[in-house]
C-alpha cells in the first residue's frame, strides 16, 4: 500500500470513528409502549384499553420513564381526556428524588382561556405557578374532549416549546426554564382528571447552548435579601416583630432576587403541602391552616434623609411587613382567599405599603408564609406621590 492509500485509509477510519461517536450522542427515537416495564407507575396509574388503543391512564398519578435521562430532546405523545376538569402534562429534567423539575401542563376546564396551559418549575417539591405567570409561562389553547390529539415538547438548552395538535406552530414558547436542572428524568403526570396517553416517543437531540432570556429588573426593585430558616407559622405571632436577640440568633442566608425581582423562597426551603380548608369552602378562609410555614426575609434600605417611600409588594401567600422593628402591614394573597376564584398570582401590584424612612440605615423585614402555588415575594420602592 503506497503512502497516499495509507492516508486515505486513516482518514476513512477517523470518519467512521467520529460518525460512530456522533451517532452514540444522538440516538434514534425511543418508542415506549404503554405496557412497557420501563414505566414506573405512581399513584392512580394503570395500563388500559381506551378508544381502541392500549394506553396509560393517569388520574392523580404519574408514569416515570426508567433508565433514561434527558437534557435536550423531543417528546411526542397522543392524549385523550374525557374529564371536564383536570391538570395533565409532561415533566422533564426531573431529579431522581423528585424534588425539582420542569413541568408543562394543560387544564381542560380552562380550554380556550389565557391560562389553558402553563409551564412551572418544580422547586423543592413546590409548584411555582403563582410566581411564574404570564408570557412564557401561560397561554390559551383549545383542548379537545374525549378524542385523541397529539402533543409535542421540544427542549433546547434553557428554552422549550410546546405544540398542541398543530405541529407547525408552538402553542407555548418557554424562553427561560427556571428550575436550574440541566438533565433529568421524563414523566407523564396528572394531578386530577382521568387522562390517557399512547404512542409515547422521545428523541435525544444535541445539546444546545444554554442562553437565558430574562426580563430586566425595574428601578427601585429590592434585590439583596437574607432569609431565615422556615418555621411553623401557627406557632409564631406573625404580627410581632423579631426582637434583636431573636434576630441575632438566626442563621441568615444571603440571597439575591432573580429578574424581574422575585425571591423564590422554594429555591432555598422545602415547600409545605398543607391541606387548605378554604380551597373548596370560602367560609373557612379565616381558619388556621395547619402545616403553613413562614420564613423571615430582611434587607437594609439606606436613605439620605427622612422621607416617605412607597413599597409595592407581591407575595405568596401571607406577609407581615416590619420597618425598624414595627409592624406596618399584614395581608393574605392566597389562592381562593380574596374571593373563590382568586388565583393569588404574585405581582408587585398586589399591595402597597408606605414606609416612613429615617435618615441612614433602615431595616425592612418580611414574614412570608406559604400554603401552596409558589413561595416567594417581590418588592419595589418608589417615591410616594405628593
Amino acid at each position: 500500500m503506497n503512502q497516499l492509500n495509507v492516508r486515505l485509509a486513516a482518514l476513512c477510519a477517523m470518519a467512521l470513528l467520529f460518525g460512530s461517536v456522533a451517532h452514540s450522542q444522538t440516538p434514534g427515537p425511543l418508542s415506549v409502549p404503554a405496557d412497557s416495564p420501563r414505566w414506573a407507575l405512581q399513584g392512580q396509574a394503570q395500563v388500559v384499553d381506551y378508544q381502541g388503543r392500549k394506553c396509560l391512564m393517569l388520574d392523580g398519578g404519574a408514569a416515570i420513564l426508567n433508565d433514561f435521562q434527558m437534557r435536550d430532546g423531543v417528546i411526542d405523545v397522543d392524549v385523550a381526556t374525557p374529564a371536564s376538569r383536570g391538570f395533565f402534562g409532561i415533566q422533564f429534567r426531573l431529579t431522581s428524588d423528585g424534588a425539582d423539575a420542569e413541568w408543562v401542563y394543560l387544564r381542560q376546564h380552562k380550554s380556550g382561556l389565557p391560562d389553558a396551559m402553563q409551564y412551572t418549575p418544580v422547586l423543592n417539591t413546590g409548584l411555582n405557578w403563582q410566581i411564574y405567570n404570564g408570557p412564557g409561562f401561560t397561554g390559551a389553547v383549545d383542548i379537545p374532549k374525549d378524542v385523541w390529539f397529539h402533543v409535542r415538547l421540544e427542549v433546547e438548552g434553557a428554552h422549550a416549546k410546546l405544540y398542541v395538535k398543530d405541529l407547525d406552530k408552538p402553542a407555548l414558547v418557554m424562553e427561560d426554564l427556571k428550575s436550574g436542572v440541566q438533565k433529568g428524568q421524563v414523566a407523564l403526570a396528572v394531578l386530577i382528571g382521568a387522562t390517557y396517553f399512547s404512542n409515547f416517543e422521545v428523541r435525544i437531540t444535541p445539546d444546545a447552548a444554554w442562553e437565558r432570556h430574562q426580563p430586566p429588573i425595574p428601578a427601585g426593585t429590592l434585590t439583596k435579601w437574607s432569609l431565615s430558616p422556615s418555621y411553623d407559622a401557627l406557632e409564631r405571632n406573625l404580627e410581632r416583630p423579631l426582637t434583636p436577640s431573636e434576630s441575632a440568633g438566626i442563621q441568615w442566608q444571603d440571597v439575591e432576587a432573580e429578574p424581574p425581582g422575585f425571591v423564590a423562597i422554594n429555591r432555598y426551603r422545602d415547600s409545605p403541602h398543607p391541606k387548605v380548608s378554604f380551597a373548596n369552602d370560602f367560609s373557612k378562609r379565616l381558619e388556621p391552616q395547619p402545616g403553613m410555614k413562614v420564613v423571615y426575609a430582611r434587607t437594609s434600605i439606606h436613605s439620605d434623609r427622612d422621607q416617605l417611600k412607597k413599597l409595592s409588594i407581591g407575595y405568596s401567600d401571607d406577609v407581615s411587613v416590619f420597618l425598624n422593628g414595627r409592624i406596618l402591614f399584614r395581608g393574605r394573597s392566597a389562592q381562593n382567599f380574596r374571593d373563590p376564584a382568586f388565583l393569588g398570582i404574585v405581582s408587585p401590584e398586589n399591595d402597597a405599603v408606605y414606609l416612613a424612612l429615617k435618615k441612614g440605615s433602615n431595616e425592612l423585614m418580611l414574614a412570608v408564609s406559604e400554603l401552596g402555588g409558589g413561595w416567594g415575594f417581590i418588592c419595589r420602592l418608589t417615591d410616594a406621590e405628593k
